[in-house]
């Protein structure tokens, strides 16, 4: 479903400063997987390759059928559609309700609008927020902030949910709520990526890790050789 292929990624315009080297992996229909590393190491370019905000220098990013060296700029709209995609910094819409902000998400794609009432309530439903319906931003802490944010992401059922950092400015209730969405969400069948600085998160599950240092993979999870126990 995801594929990097042998994927580098350089910026002229900072003195020909490298984010990615020869970057390789798959992320499987249904899998969920964590993009660890630090600041800079090159999570945030990865994301921003898969929706297509950036293109590789070399090298080839697959999603869904479409390929950055084939993709037409009127097809990235298309498939922004498909895609999930939540942010550490929530971007609501301030003057808008929870529904309101959600709605929007249908709103830009041509939704019909008898459809959108029914679609908005039920991603509400899904991140835990049908009371919160008509609340705005300001009246909602920052868990219910990031819960919006995810309805907005989900209403168009994307099989894709790209999270960037997106328990970063959550306290550690809050994370705590937020990744169990994400785990239900996964478990309904969408992949997740989710690039994160919250190494103890990372380590409470057995979901895969990938890492990233210097723009370079050092280590995923999907490789490492499984240990057997021997029981006596």
């Amino acid at each position: 479903m995801i594929r990097f292929d042998k994927v580098t990624k350089t910026y002229p315009r900072a003195a020909g400063a490298t984010a990615l080297r020869d970057v390789n992996f798959r992320l499987a229909k249904g899998e969920f997987a964590f993009l660890t590393g630090p600041s800079g190491a090159g999570k945030s370019t990865i994301l921003k390759l898969l929706y297509m905000d950036e293109r590789p220098t070399s090298g080839e990013v697959r999603i869904s059928g479409y390929s950055s060296d084939k993709i037409k700029h009127r097809e990235i709209a298309v498939l922004r559609r498909r895609l999930g995609i939540v942010f550490q910094d929530f971007r609501l819409l301030e003057d808008r309700t929870a529904e309101a902000n959600v709605a929007f998400a249908l709103e830009v794609i041509g939704t019909p609008r008898a459809n959108i009432p029914g679609k908005v309530a039920r991603a509400l439903t899904q991140v835990g927020l049908a009371s919160k319906a008509t609340a705005l931003p300001r009246e909602l802490s920052g868990g219910e902030q990031q819960r919006v944010a995810f309805a907005r992401a989900l209403v168009n059922d994307p099989f894709v949910l790209i999270a960037d950092e997106p328990t970063g400015n959550l306290d550690e209730r809050a994370t705590r709520g937020i990744f169990q969405l994400l785990r239900e969400i996964n478990a309904s069948g969408t992949a997740v990526l989710m690039a994160t600085h919250d190494l103890a998160l990372v380590r409470s599950t057995d979901y895969r890790c990938i890492e990233l240092n210097h723009g370079e993979i050092v280590f995923d999870s999907a490789d490492a050789p499984k240990v057997e126990v021997e029981m006596d």
